[in-house]
């Protein structure tokens, strides 16, 4: 089956889609608000399948080295271990106690094993966000702060780039990161949007180190280069898409989450997950490590 137009990969719609990882041959997907950690093929259309359902915002999900089936999830207002079919190890608690009330958004294990998680205030508190680093062992740590909402990051192949969204701001910045330690440092404008343009959401980067970006707002998948110019826009049938993820036969089929929230009158197709091939294969999704 080859993919030439964005095409439903199934017939859920979801208030608020993200976190889409290709892990193990499957595509993983969050229902954020609601909390669901779905998955489903990558080879034909088909229903989602549940594998948990928390009683707290699921923000996304990186599976854990040497623990197949278990997950590191950014939840709530931190980060938890979920095992099996209803463990739930609670790492820390890191933003209840922000003065706006927050959630956690966003995250991923770096190729490094190291997870990265952000946050954002339910009403969108302009600086109430942050960007932790959780190294799998101690406590996790601060690293980027004063964001609004905090989406991707995306690294490079070998984990010494990370791309960082805030997302009402229209920003997305590019550091370095020092591969034994995770430090960050660099930290330089990578592209600036307009709110016509769309809003940068979930972000990642492919084998020739082109960056994706979903563009919420703005019916549209973005390809940049690495010098920051634009490569190649992919236009959508629906407003707010949310996350991207290449998977799939041999890493090359586009998988995008959107979202309905927000709109008074959503099409068809908002809120859908979509699919379309592409040329220029994924990266691995990397596990986590828990020490």
């Amino acid at each position: 089956m080859r993919l030439t137009e964005p095409t439903p990969w199934s017939d859920d719609r979801f208030e608020l889609g993200e976190g889409a990882r290709w892990v193990d041959g499957r595509l993983v997907l969050v229902d954020l608000l609601a909390g669901r950690l779905l998955e489903t093929t990558g080879d034909a259309p088909a229903p989602l399948r549940e594998l948990r359902r928390l009683d707290a915002p699921l923000g996304a999900v990186a599976p854990i080295a040497g623990q197949p089936g278990d997950w590191l999830a950014a939840t709530g207002t931190g980060i938890a271990v979920l095992t099996g079919t209803d463990g739930y190890r609670r790492i820390a608690d890191l933003e209840s106690g922000n003065p706006a009330p927050a959630r956690m958004n966003d995250a991923i294990a770096d190729p490094h094993g190291r997870f990265w998680a952000g946050s954002m205030a339910y009403d969108s508190t302009p600086g109430a966000g942050t960007l932790y680093r959780y190294a799998g062992a101690g406590a996790p740590v601060p690293v980027v702060t004063g964001l609004t909402i905090a989406n991707g990051p995306a690294f490079d192949a070998g984990g010494t780039t990370m791309y960082l969204a805030d997302t009402p701001r229209g920003e997305v910045d590019r550091f370095t990161v020092a591969p034994r330690t995770g430090d960050l440092s660099g930290r330089e404008p990578f592209v600036r949007l307009t709110a016509a343009e769309g809003l940068p959401d979930g972000m990642t980067v492919d084998a020739a180190g082109h960056l994706w970006i979903a563009l919420w707002g703005g019916y549209a998948v973005r390809r940049y280069r690495p010098d920051g110019t634009l490569d190649r826009e992919l236009r959508l049938p629906t407003a707010q898409p949310t996350s991207v993820c290449l998977g799939g036969p041999n890493l090359t089929r586009l998988f995008i989450t959107t979202a309905h929230q927000t709109l008074t009158t959503p099409h068809r197709i908002d809120g859908a997950l979509l699919a379309i091939d592409t040329t220029t294969p994924g990266l691995p999704t990397h596990p986590a490590t828990l020490r």
